[in-house]
């Protein structure tokens, strides 16, 4: 019987999607290239599903069920033999990925959807060697992946759209916020967002209108706050269009609007500083703690979920 979720690829992502498949009730594959590999993304997945139940995002009974519904394997034409439904979160690399999914299409019936958690390769490009790309989806889950609720569905060029809904219909019964995005594009939706972010504080940094600091806190405590429930589509409606028109008419001309990487951040890395895992990059790691940075950003976006759920479900409830 084909009720499984295979996972193919246990890192950080991989152990992090399984959790979410178990936790949504499917009986879910670990499958690596070894049994060292699936046993430590089993591990991470079950530490992903006790840090959401020690938080209330879900119940006690949830998770210990969800650990049941863990399975390993490393054969993959086994594990292929129970899926309904592959994620593939393995090195991203075009060629092993290309790879991955053609053996996959052979393995799977037709209307099995085989989807890729790329952050960045098409799904077009990854599909190339598959007889049936029709069935092929990226299903790009934002780290961590237990965690943001975000998840972006893009169709490639050959994807029937029924296959991307099928996707994002499921996704939405795993406590996920699925965008479906029809256009197989570099950095697909929300990335494409966040590097125009990204360029513009490098630029303010680079031309020393602020510091790294307080850049970063410009953002987190300003926009940022806002974004959990109020988009800047929203907010410009609600402000009214005229105002959002002369706003940008004002300010966009001085907005850095280059087509590449910025001389600032090139000249950071030209000197080896690149980032926490060298000690300096913005901002000076030996100073401070990446874990604790980390678990800090974790902890907030835990308390967000759980006011935003409840905010939606009270509106749910005055509709």
């Amino acid at each position: 019987m084909r009720d499984h979720v295979l996972v193919v690829g246990c890192g950080m992502m991989g152990s992090g999607i399984a959790a979410m498949s178990a936790l949504a009730g499917h009986k879910t594959i670990l499958y690596d290239v070894d049994a060292t590999h699936t046993a430590a993304g089993r591990q991470k997945a079950e530490a992903c599903i006790d840090l959401r139940v020690e938080n209330n995002l879900n119940s006690e009974e949830e998770g210990t069920r969800a650990k049941s519904l863990l399975e390993e394997n490393v054969d993959l034409e086994d594990a292929c033999s129970k899926t309904c439904m592959v994620i593939e979160a393995i090195i991203e690399n075009v060629g092993i990925k290309q790879d991955m999914f053609a053996k996959l299409d052979e393995m799977l019936p037709v209307d099995v959807p085989i989807c890729s958690n790329t952050s960045g390769l098409r799904i077009t490009d990854i599909s190339v060697k598959c007889k049936h790309p029709e069935r092929t989806v990226t299903t790009h889950f934002w780290l961590p992946a237990h965690l943001v609720p975000l998840v972006e569905v893009v169709m490639g060029d050959k994807t029937e759209e029924t296959i991307a809904v099928k996707v994002r219909d499921e996704l939405r019964k795993w406590k996920k916020s699925p965008v479906l995005v029809r256009r197989d594009l570099p950095g697909q939706l929300a990335n494409r967002i966040f590097q125009a972010i990204i360029r513009e504080a490098i630029d303010i940094v680079g031309s020393g209108l602020a510091t790294a600091e307080d850049v970063d806190t410009a953002i987190s405590c300003g926009m940022a706050m806002r974004f959990p429930v109020w988009g800047p589509l929203m907010h410009l409606d609600d402000i009214g269009l005229q105002l959002g028109l002369d706003v940008q008419d004002s300010v966009l001309p001085s907005i850095c609007a280059d087509k590449h990487s910025g001389a600032y951040i090139q000249n950071l890395v030209k000197n080896g500083d690149l980032g926490a895992k060298t000690g300096k990059g913005f901002y000076d790691w030996t100073k401070m703690d990446v874990l604790k940075c980390e678990e800090k950003r974790n902890q907030f976006i835990i308390e967000a979920v759980k006011v935003k759920t409840k905010l939606d479900e009270e509106i749910d409830v005055r509709k």
